[in-house]
């Protein structure tokens, strides 16, 4: 079966510091309300779920995927924290005339999304988090799940990230015949959650899409995110004043729960919302109840 997914209204790449670009995927109109999505670890701009992508076609929403340096239409870049992710999002934002926005971040998306709303908690009025990830140093560190890999292997990646990921990009370019055998594999080698997430076509064709149209072009972004989750974030989650809604799958294998359950402990102004059965990609599955409940956290929050 050939699931159809819909097309970016808008694609391109913006300008941002230091003579880089960004690239970007719009969905729905730019003048609804509009909502930055992150993409995980790895990803690029078109790793948002078909619901997602009708939802802001049906309901007044403008969803935009950026893709983070070093994949897709991304100049390659290494941030020297987190935090400095945030000065790029606020330039997109410029560019496309976004005064006010939300932040919904996957898994490595998330600590992005936080660094936004720390950056400017004027204009960030709501962030969603799915399976994010936690700080791996600092005082508001935890221990476990994939952070301990980025932790053991960032030294290495710092010499070597970039060289690695131009290899994969190259292997990708040529792998279309071959991409959708391969999500199917990791489908089998995960969890029954994202098992069952992947069996679904629409899920297989959005990451197909995704890697295609998106992470092909480069692939140098997650060895960059790996050295910067393992460093300091540049900022304490703790001063986050802004509404934060988690989702986090109970049976998250790279990200355990009870790291959700520590941020959330930790973010002044945040609900957890317990997935049963998932995995880490579970929340892609749950579009519809997460921009649900962001509208409404936003709308109270005014």
């Amino acid at each position: 079966m050939v699931f159809e997914i819909d097309r970016p209204k808008l694609e391109g790449s913006i300008a941002v510091g230091d003579g880089r670009r960004l690239g970007f995927a719009q969905f729905g109109k730019l003048t609804a309300r509009p909502y930055f999505w992150l993409h995980g670890t790895p990803g690029a701009r078109r790793q948002i779920p078909p619901e997602a992508r009708q939802l802001a076609v049906d309901h007044e929403l403008c969803i935009i995927g950026l893709d983070r340096p070093g994949v897709g239409s991304s100049t390659a870049h290494r941030y020297e924290n987190v935090l400095a992710f945030a000065d790029d999002l606020l330039a997109v934002a410029g560019a496309l005339d976004i005064e006010d926005f939300g932040v919904i971040g996957l898994s490595g998306g998330g600590p992005y999304s936080l660094a936004t709303a720390y950056a400017a908690p004027d204009r960030v009025k709501v962030v969603g988090i799915m399976g994010g990830v936690a700080p791996a140093a600092g005082p508001e560190a935890i221990g476990g799940g994939a952070v301990e890999l980025a932790k053991l292997t960032a030294p290495i990646l710092r010499v070597a990230g970039a060289p690695i990921g131009k290899v994969v990009s190259s292997a990708l370019s040529v792998a279309r015949p071959v991409a959708e055998p391969a999500i199917n594999l990791y489908g089998r080698l995960s969890p029954k959650g994202d098992r069952e997430l992947l069996a679904r076509p629409e899920f297989r064709a959005m990451f197909l899409d995704d890697l295609l149209h998106g992470g092909s072009r480069r692939m140098e972004a997650p060895f960059a995110d790996a050295i910067v989750f393992a460093k300091d974030w540049g900022f304490r989650v703790a001063e986050i004043d802004t509404p934060v809604r988690w989702w986090h799958g109970d049976k998250d294998h790279i990200i355990p729960f009870r790291h959700g359950e520590h941020m959330v402990a930790l973010l002044p102004n945040a609900k957890l919302f317990e997935m049963p059965d998932e995995s880490h990609l579970g929340g892609l599955g749950f579009a519809r109840v997460i921009l649900t409940e962001l509208n409404s956290a936003w709308d109270e929050g005014r």
